[in-house]
């Protein structure tokens, strides 16, 4: 009897679905689903994400598609959206790894558009994205290098969808290695050798941090700042590398090569994440992986995450008898593969490596 009353139970609750149906909930999307900053101004060559958008609990998951790409005439844009191979990293760096191959082993090539969106709602420029492939403007005295790009972006959850209008990515040209005082972002075209007599008018030069860098001649601390330049640094290309490759170099005030022994006291397995060091009588090189630092994370290398921290240091006998140990450097990054030289030129005076 009480098998049959529940079967009867069973049948009759069924009975009650069928009739009095419940529909399935809905998701929400809220009619304030907003980004906080419209306009985007990545830097080309660069994986830059870009966010700021607010969904207001609206229910997770959003679908983000981006609609409407257009130049500010009208005219539809299709550079933005030009797949090309970009690195994405399978598991994650931490500036522990001990060959190129192992840094290799950890990330691989999928094609992407150079822009695109997320699921998160994030925005995102490709480092394979440059120059040539998304054109900046001609520059002049009062435009930045760069075309306005408008888009809308399509929200949608099975609550329904809205449409956020008039976003903006104006793309600033390519600059392939940071600090780059000595690279005007308008031109594209690097600022005139610093023995040139300065002109206000142009970017600064390179310059790097110096504690306590005494002039050979001079006997007082060499400065690198906005009104004195006894010290500076260019970072370009050279040839003969392996497409690899990451050089430091020094000139002294004749801009003749110092040895790099003479700075005594540096760490010089610390100055980059590399390998294979070759040090000669001119030059300090290294086997990396590109971008440097590789991923924005702090590291033995990158103490701050964004930038590798070079420092050379070198010691004497001061007066009194005790060890100075004086340093200078640099905190760089490169974007862009290939073979880099970083070089140090003491334009004045040479540093003082006699003891007193």
């Amino acid at each position: 009897m009480g098998s049959v009353a529940l079967l009867f139970a069973a049948v009759a609750l069924s009975s009650c679905k069928k009739m009095y149906d419940i529909p399935d909930e809905k998701d929400y999307l809220s009619s304030n689903v907003n980004y906080s900053n419209k306009v985007f101004e990545p830097i080309l060559g660069r994986t830059t994400l870009m966010g700021g958008f607010n969904g207001d609990n609206s229910t997770q998951p959003l679908k983000f598609e981006i609609i409407n790409a257009r130049f500010g005439d009208g005219k539809p844009v299709t550079d933005l959206f030009q797949k090309r191979p970009t690195y994405v990293w399978t598991a994650p760096y931490n500036g522990l790894e001990k060959s190129l191959a192992e840094i290799e082993a950890k990330r691989k090539l999928e094609d992407h558009p150079l822009f695109e969106v997320r699921s998160s709602g994030e925005f995102i420029m490709w480092a394979s994205s440059n120059n040539e492939l998304i054109k900046p403007r001609p520059s002049d005295s009062t435009n930045f290098p760069q075309d306005t790009r408008y888009f809308d972006i399509k929200i949608t959850n099975t609550g329904g969808s809205t449409i956020i209008r008039d976003l903006q990515v104006r793309p600033f040209r390519e600059r392939p290695y940071e600090p780059s005082d000595d690279f005007n972002i308008y031109s594209g075209l690097p600022a005139p050798h610093p023995k040139t007599p300065y002109n206000p008018a142009s970017r600064n030069y390179i310059r790097p941090f110096l504690n306590g860098v005494i002039g050979q001649v001079t006997d007082i601390p060499l400065q690198s700042n906005d009104d004195k330049k006894d010290v500076v640094v260019y970072i370009r290309p050279f040839t003969g590398g392996t497409g690899n490759s990451l050089r430091f170099k020094f000139l002294n005030k004749d801009s003749v090569e110092m040895n790099p022994a003479l700075f005594n006291e540096t760490t010089w397995d610390k100055i980059v994440h590399g390998f294979n060091m070759q040090k000669t009588t001119t030059y300090v090189q290294y086997d990396v992986a590109y971008p440097i630092p590789l991923v924005e994370i702090p590291t033995v290398y990158a103490p701050g995450g964004t930038r590798d921290h070079a420092e050379f240091k070198y010691s004497r006998i001061g007066f009194g008898g005790s060890r100075v140990v004086a340093s200078f450097g640099i905190d760089f990054a490169i974007y862009k593969k290939g073979d880099w030289e970083i070089v140090f030129h003491f334009l004045k005076d040479n540093p003082k490596f006699e003891d007193e």
